[in-house]
């Protein structure tokens, strides 16, 4: 079972991706509004794996991913990104996360893009 840490400034998203990670078998560490909250969550809890939304206020998600991963360069983290954020998508790979799912979430690429970055 891995620790799972939710970003997302829509408590409906956090709550729909809380349900498709606790049925897979992980536990939700936290959950963030934003990317300053989450930062401070990933240095608390230090989860196995984030998703991260892209578009959040105060910090967006890019310069969340930027700011865990400059200090735990090993961080695990999926963006979750609306159709049409692609240039986003690409910068917050280049910025280091992981993988991106697309909102509406699929129950099944959800789950596979965690085992996929886990080594399940």
């Amino acid at each position: 079972m891995a620790k799972i840490l939710i970003v997302d400034d829509a408590a409906f998203m956090r709550m729909m991706l809380k349900t498709i990670v606790t049925e897979a078998g992980h536990e939700v560490v936290g959950e963030a509004a934003n990317g300053e909250e989450a930062v401070k969550l990933f240095n608390k809890e230090k989860p196995d794996l984030v998703t991260m939304d892209i578009t959040m206020p105060d910090m967006d998600g890019i310069q969340a991913v930027k700011a865990i991963r400059s200090e735990h360069p090993d961080a695990k983290i999926i963006m979750c990104s609306a159709m049409g954020q692609q240039g986003m998508v690409i910068e917050a790979i280049q910025s280091g996360a992981k993988d991106f799912i697309v909102k509406p979430f699929q129950k099944d690429r959800v789950i596979s893009a965690i085992s996929q970055h886990l080594g399940a």
